[in-house]
């Protein structure tokens, strides 16, 4: 009788195949310029912009709970985005400084900072735009070099975003040449143009001011096309590779975990994670234990790590 294995909560727990630890996550957040500031926006609820000093005590909590790991985006003013998305290229932007803050503050943490251009941009595009289209050598000469300032800053891992061919080589290579051959790449290396990235456009006011990001993100109709963005960027230096979006994608992150012998990230993005807190405000599903099934359900897939807005609440649990 399979059913003596399900008697009493203690025999499951015995015998469960998968679970979840409060070290499986990163927990992502969003910085911006000034002092003692606390942001919400209606789309994303119990996700927030902080300045640097309200984002130590946030880090210290999580920090408490088991969670040892942070992903940083930077947010910033309409006024200081240009074409070239300069502001990341400059070691006082906010996530730099943020970076050095939380190093000095904590000993026993893992900081990563997104590679991209889209919330620096006055197009909001995450690459360099030439008449119209994004322009890919020009693009990964730029996220080489903000990986860079991010080292610099003391970041442990750079995780580019822009789905640019080549990204992760020509990151590799400028690492490597400037005395950062220790930093890890984590690079998205399968991330789909996909609907579930609402909220995070708006707090990361990142939203593309034309077009869309169908000509460089994945066409989710597509599983090869994933395999092969994986496949190339594990050639090209990648450490840790990432699936975006996660719960509409468990079948990517199972193909790529039987395929490839790399520690394996999925993002549990925004839409994701909105759509459960909206509906359990609403009374329809209860959120903790809906939360905690998607995210077993993404490791039982065979990620190895999860980014999710909901690691603070999950280590709780845990």
């Amino acid at each position: 009788m399979l059913r003596r294995l399900r008697l009493t909560n203690s025999i499951r727990d015995l015998v469960s195949e998968v679970n979840l630890k409060p070290s499986n996550f990163i927990a992502p957040f969003f910085v911006i310029e000034g002092n003692n500031i606390v942001q919400e926006i209606k789309s994303f609820p119990g996700v927030f912009r902080y300045t640097i000093d309200k984002l130590l005590l946030e880090i210290k909590e999580i920090l408490s709970k088991g969670i040892k790991s942070v992903l940083l985006f930077g947010v910033i003013d309409e006024k200081f985005k240009d074409d070239l998305g300069s502001y990341a290229l400059s070691e006082d932007n906010v996530v730099c400084r943020a970076i050095r803050e939380i190093k000095n503050s904590f000993d026993d943490i893992v900081v990563a900072a997104d590679v991209c251009v889209c919330n620096y941009t006055s197009h909001g595009h995450c690459g360099i735009v030439v008449n119209g289209k994004v322009d890919n050598t020009k693009t990964i000469e730029v996220l080489g070099k903000i990986a860079l300032n991010y080292a610099k800053a003391g970041a442990d891992i750079v995780t580019p975003s822009a789905m640019a061919d080549f990204q992760v080589m020509q990151i590799r290579k400028v690492l490597d040449e400037n005395g950062f051959n220790d930093k890890i790449i984590m690079s998205y290396s399968a991330k789909y143009a996909s609907s579930f990235y609402g909220p995070f456009r708006d707090i990361a006011n990142s939203s593309p001011k034309f077009g869309d990001r169908k000509t460089y993100q994945l066409d989710f109709r597509n599983i090869k096309q994933a395999l092969s963005e994986v496949e190339k960027d594990i050639q090209e230096g990648a450490d840790i590779i990432m699936i975006k979006p996660a719960l509409s994608y468990l079948d990517v992150i199972r193909e790529v975990k039987n395929r490839y012998n790399v520690p394996i990230a999925a993002y549990n993005v925004s839409g994701e994670y909105a759509m459960v807190k909206i509906s359990a405000k609403e009374g329809i599903i209860d959120e903790k234990s809906v939360a905690i099934e998607i995210l077993t359900s993404i490791k039982r897939a065979g990620a190895d790590i999860i980014i999710s807005y909901w690691a603070k609440e999950i280590a709780e649990l845990l």
